[in-house]
């Protein structure tokens, strides 16, 4: 039984149906795009395409600081989804290889670090098993596993087909146990 204090009366200020409008970067509600990772460029997306409603929500912002100010991010109290964060890579750009054994005679090549120069790892696991002919593999978040131990070419390889991976930037770690 619904309560006597909570009605489904429509609100006088309000005309009904209600129009939601969308925002073309980020696809949610144009009052939910400042909690979404990018969301200046959802500003940049609001500005172009709908310049009065863009100014309507600035004005919010700056009347209310609480309402999402520049630079300021929300933090989550407890339960649902988290925030998605963007990935930055940094580090130094070095692709690693290593010769792993799987059985007593049977090795396979493990290649690191090329994710760093931008390269997508899928194509490169792809490449690596067409010039091969092996098993090749993305496992993790930047190593391919290639299988037979094929260290003896790969780094001739990478910079055949990679122009921007230098031999200064390739080391080869040699036998490592897994």
């Amino acid at each position: 039984m619904a309560s006597a204090d909570v009605e489904d009366v429509p609100q006088k200020d309000v005309s009904y149906p209600r129009k939601l409008i969308y925002c073309g970067e980020c696809t949610m509600p144009l009052e939910f795009c400042e909690f979404h990772p990018n969301y200046e460029k959802c500003k940049k997306w609001l500005e172009k395409n709908l310049p009065d409603q863009f100014d309507a929500l600035m004005r919010l912002s700056e009347d209310d600081p609480t309402a999402g100010g520049e630079g300021e991010k929300k933090k989550q109290k407890r339960g649902g989804r988290g925030m998605i964060k963007t990935r930055k890579k940094t580090g130094p750009q070095k692709v690693t290889i290593a010769r792993m054994q799987r059985n007593k005679r049977k090795y396979v090549t493990v290649v690191r670090g090329l994710s760093t120069f931008d390269i997508d790892l899928k194509v490169a696991s792809k490449h690596f098993a067409n010039r091969f002919a092996t098993g090749s593999s993305v496992t993790g978040d930047d190593e391919i596993v290639i299988q037979g131990d094929v260290t003896y070419d790969i780094i001739d390889v990478v910079q055949d087909k990679w122009a921007e991976i230098e031999d200064e930037m390739i080391e080869d770690l040699g036998d490592q146990k897994r």
